[in-house]
């Protein structure tokens, strides 16, 4: 199938597609013309990234973990032992993450709860006027 056959099927745009050609997450036949021809498994490949990505995977790792997953039942299966090291590593990564923006959040509500009452009023009316 053509790129924009694959743009339809997946919502994925044309450039996002070519980026993550790429960045070697797919690898489309090319014919003399020049043209990228996708097969059906890019279609599940672009989904799984997609996925990935939403998980807060960078594209370098999961170039780095495609050829360790299959789909099973419409899930992610990892395949490879040192697959399940990367994502251990990357659920500390985003757990660290949530840690510190929570921080980050009762820090803003430290300071929020100091707000005299006048302020808050004020705020109250800016949002019901806007």
């Amino acid at each position: 199938m053509r790129i924009g056959t694959l743009q339809r099927r997946t919502g994925v745009s044309q450039r996002l597609l070519r980026y993550y050609e790429e960045q070697g997450l797919l690898r489309p036949h090319r014919q003399p013309s020049g043209y990228r021809e996708y097969s059906e498994s890019d279609v599940e490949t672009v989904l799984n990234v997609r996925s990935l990505l939403a998980a807060g995977l960078s594209t370098t790792t999961i170039a780095d973990l495609l050829p360790c997953l299959t789909v099973g039942d419409g899930r992610l299966i990892a395949e490879c032992p040192e697959l399940l090291v990367d994502l251990y590593r990357e659920r500390d990564r985003i757990d660290s993450n949530i840690r510190d923006l929570e921080t980050a959040r009762r820090a803003l509500d430290d300071v929020i709860a100091t707000a005299p009452p006048d302020v808050v009023r004020a705020v109250a009316e800016l949002s019901a006027n806007g």
